[in-house]
């Protein structure tokens, strides 16, 4: 049986990474290429575990762009979704990798083609094939994209379609905190499931991201999965029915972009084969196990897309883990 389609919404880019780890931007004497954008990487995490995923884009008509949408069409990553502006460019992003592996970012959007992004432009058609919708906020900040992002998520919500908002907090993008906050929460209450970083937890809610009555203030009435990561410290999940925690895995991490992509990717691909997976702790549990797995194989190598998983990594490192 073929897979279900799951549809990838927003912005792909390229970062630009030193090839040196532990430099500032300015010390830095090189940079690498990497694909990236948090809705593209999930569109390639989950091609790569066997998935059947879209990406609807829109990139600039110069040689970056073209690049990238090649780069998903090499994944695997239907491009019926994509399309070309041709008076902006592809947004960039330079990143500096601290010694630990954490990230810092400076982009290149004024405005790139991504924010350009129109309603008219979406592929409505391409959605409605869909299983699942999944989304982030960087689409949110400016217009036109924010009026496309809304109408997408409503036509795909009104098609009975799952929605999955991982919203991936890039400060430096919004013009305040605030603004960025107001923003992400403005289509909280769309969801079907959301994936939150413990760090994200913390912004959104000014608590504690241990705490359950924080994490909990999040939750919607519409909502039937929950799930916050806590990087190589696994994950914590909310449902209607039941909640829990999943150990992480110890891996040696190098590079931590791309992580949560390789989660969302991996989660999403057992969401789209088995939908009973929110009613079902075993099933969640076995597919969060899985997702951990994914996350932490993606830690091990630079860039995002080269490093994501197969399944047989991730069961490699779940058994050599069960040790």
């Amino acid at each position: 049986m073929a897979s279900p389609l799951i549809v990838a919404f927003g912005e792909m880019l390229i970062d630009f990474v030193p090839d040196v780890s532990g430099v500032s931007l300015a010390e830095s004497s090189g940079f690498l290429k990497a694909p990236g954008g948090a809705p593209a990487n999930v569109a390639c995490a989950i091609t790569k575990l066997g998935g059947k995923s879209a990406f609807i884009g829109k990139f600039g008509d110069d040689e970056f762009g073209h690049m990238l949408v090649n780069i998903l069409k090499k994944n695997g990553v239907n491009s019926e979704g994509v399309c070309f502006d041709e008076n902006a460019r592809t947004a960039l992003a330079f990143v500096t990798l601290k010694k630990n592996g954490e990230r810092e970012f400076m982009f290149y959007r004024n405005p790139s083609a991504d924010m350009l992004l129109k309603e008219q432009e979406v592929n409505m058609g391409l959605i409605k094939q869909a299983k699942i919708f999944h989304y982030g906020s960087i689409s949110l900040i400016s217009e036109p994209c924010r009026s496309a992002h809304m109408a997408a998520m409503k036509a795909a919500k009104d098609a009975g379609i799952v929605l999955s908002y991982d919203p991936n907090v890039r400060l430096p993008l919004w013009p305040s905190a605030d603004e960025a906050r107001k923003g992400i929460k403005s289509i909280w209450n769309y969801a079907d499931f959301i994936k939150v970083s413990d760090d994200e937890v913390e912004f959104l809610t000014k608590g504690d991201p241990e705490k359950e009555d924080v994490i909990m203030s999040l939750w919607h009435d519409n909502l039937k999965l929950l799930i916050v990561t806590y990087g190589d410290k696994g994950c914590g999940y909310f449902t209607k029915g039941f909640k829990g925690r999943m150990p992480g895995f110890a891996v040696n991490t190098v590079d931590t972009t791309g992580a949560g992509d390789a989660f969302v990717g991996s989660f999403l691909v057992s969401l789209a084969n088995n939908p009973t997976i929110f009613n079902d702790e075993g099933k969640l549990k076995e597919a969060l196990l899985f997702a951990n797995a994914c996350g932490a194989i993606c830690t091990t190598q630079k860039g995002a897309i080269p490093a994501l998983p197969t399944p047989l990594d991730a069961q490699a490192l779940i058994k050599s883990a069960s040790k």
